[in-house]
């Protein structure tokens, strides 16, 4: 009995054989990148696990912040190296839900792989995922609700939610208002962003995270000089940074001077007093009474000589300023640095009411309050126990100020816990039935991509997902869109209710960037080393 063939399909609905090196091509950097998503996957969401890693300076960092894990992943393959860049992005463009943006990646590449091996060309895939990703940007600015940034409880309520995912999570009442308040400092009515290099978090190892603080005035790295028994406290200061130092001068080239006469040897050491003396004396003359010295690599900042001279003319002294530091303390303090002895007048120092040296929890902290013309800046004070909960808690504050941040950008918020994904791949799927040809199947398949959020937090809660996700779906179909999974109960609640949102910036850029990179790795076809 002959068998019948089937009609070989004709025109656009044609199944795409590629030819065999793309194709092997584009499934390597699929893997390559899939390895990479689910490396991380593990730590998404408040349950989510630790990374430990190891630097190559042999310091142990301990962290489930997607940005961090992956810019120390010594990622070999190219591909691999696009989503580390994808979540450096994501960290510069919202600052939150960098392992998000890579979680979702990995799961729309599987979804693409899929597409390729029903024959459909890569091509149309890339296209039609684009069109999918405007559309699902849409779908979340009609869910989401419109903040003022004069509502502090919605912004504390946005950056509790950022904190929770994070070790630190059990301080994040301590935390969140820490965040909200410094950016609020800085926010004008009008403005559009907020420069986060204007918010400064000196770390100090002490105490406990509960003691970090937001301080009122500038709060120093360094502490005071006291090996000649100088000042510790100046009431009433005028501020001066400096950039030349106070020790005698070398010359250029190394040489060797032979002096055979000690009548000679005094006179090269008064000579070198006398230089100092005068530098001290030309900065009392200008009313200076504190001294920020930027640190100098060719020769000592400050020598004891000097120290002593600055003691007696009552001068308190900070020295080792990084230059990167100059900047943020001109503006912070309204004054201008000095780069040379001649320029050195009274218009250039700035005005505070008080410079100390407190002892906090057994921590030395120069305290700089009541600055008079004071620049847009803050100052945050993190503290911990060891060093690996201070770099952490950083770390945390540094996303929740994000999260303000990103308020500032685009005044609204969205619920979290999975329930706007969810909700946003119900409607494309809806949407995926009113298409045709080869887009509707692109369109139904980056829906199901998208519910690998609330699988991925079920997952790392230890419920049972598919149960869960199930429950989920139904819940928002029944027309309960605020619904979203209860981490901490294990069950599916009104995400809002239990206070669980977000800045709608940070699912849009995250969904919009993931895209974009799956649709770059979809049109790669060739790999070419160059020599």
């Amino acid at each position: 009995m002959a068998t019948r063939q089937a009609p070989a399909a004709t025109g656009s609905n044609a199944a795409f054989k590629d030819k065999g090196k793309p194709m092997e091509l584009r499934l390597s950097n699929m893997v390559a990148a899939k390895a990479i998503s689910d490396a991380v996957r593990t730590s998404l969401g408040p349950r989510g696990m630790d990374k430990m890693i190891q630097t190559s300076k042999g310091e142990v960092i301990v962290t489930n912040d997607g940005a961090t894990i992956l810019k120390s992943i010594q990622a070999l393959h190219p591909a691999a190296k696009m989503l580390v860049d994808l979540s450096a992005a994501q960290d510069v463009e919202a600052g939150d839900g960098t392992t998000s943006v890579v979680v979702l990646a990995g799961s729309l590449l599987g979804a693409a792989e899929k597409m390729l091996q029903k024959g459909i060309h890569p091509t149309i895939v890339a296209e039609s995922f684009l069109r999918a990703s405007a559309k699902a940007v849409e779908y979340l600015e009609e869910i989401s609700t419109p903040v003022d940034l004069s509502d502090r409880g919605s912004l504390l309520r946005a950056a509790s939610t950022s904190l929770n995912s994070k070790i630190v999570s059990q301080y994040s009442s301590t935390l969140a208002p820490i965040a909200v308040d410094a950016v609020s400092r800085l926010v004008t009515p009008t403005s559009s962003n907020v420069d986060l290099r204007d918010v400064r978090i000196v770390k100090k190892v002490g105490g406990t995270i509960e003691d970090t603080e937001l301080v009122e005035g500038v709060v120093l790295n360094q502490n005071v000089v006291t090996s000649a028994g100088g000042a510790t406290r100046m009431e009433k200061a005028k501020i001066a940074i400096i950039q030349f130092q106070l020790s005698a001068p070398k010359p250029d080239m190394d040489n060797t001077v032979v002096i055979n006469d000690y009548r000679q040897m005094d006179k090269v050491i008064k000579e070198g007093r006398q230089y100092l003396l005068n530098l001290c004396k030309k900065i009392k003359k200008a009313n200076c009474n504190v001294l920020l010295i930027q640190k100098s690599i060719l020769r000592d900042a400050v020598d004891e000589i000097a120290l002593n001279f600055l003691k007696r003319l009552n001068i308190l002294v900070v020295k080792d300023v990084e230059r990167d530091e100059i900047s943020f303390l001109s503006k912070s303090l309204g004054c201008k640095p000095i780069a040379d002895i001649e320029a050195f007048t009274e218009d250039k120092l700035g005005y505070a009411d008080l410079v100390e040296e407190r002892e906090d929890n057994d921590v030395k902290v120069v305290r700089i309050t009541g600055v008079r013309h004071r620049g847009r800046t803050v100052s945050i004070l993190a503290m911990g126990s060891n060093n690996l909960v201070v770099e952490e808690s950083e770390r945390s504050l540094h996303d929740a100020l994000c999260v303000v941040r990103c308020l500032v950008k685009k005044r609204a918020l969205i619920g979290g816990g999975g329930a706007p994904e969810i909700h946003v791949s119900r409607l494309l799927s809806q949407h995926a039935q009113s298409l045709r040809g080869m887009e509707a199947y692109c369109f139904q398949a980056y829906a199901d991509a998208l519910e690998v959020i609330p699988t991925t937090l079920a997952e790392n809660a230890g419920l049972n997902p598919i149960a869960i996700v199930t429950e989920l779906r139904n819940r928002h179909a029944l027309g309960d869109r605020n619904a979203g999974i209860n981490v901490r109960k294990g069950l599916i609640s009104n995400i809002l209710e239990e206070e669980v949102v977000q800045p709608l910036l940070v699912t849009t850029s995250a969904i919009e960037l993931a895209t974009e990179t799956v649709c770059l790795l979809l049109k790669i076809d060739d790999y070419v080393q160059a020599r």
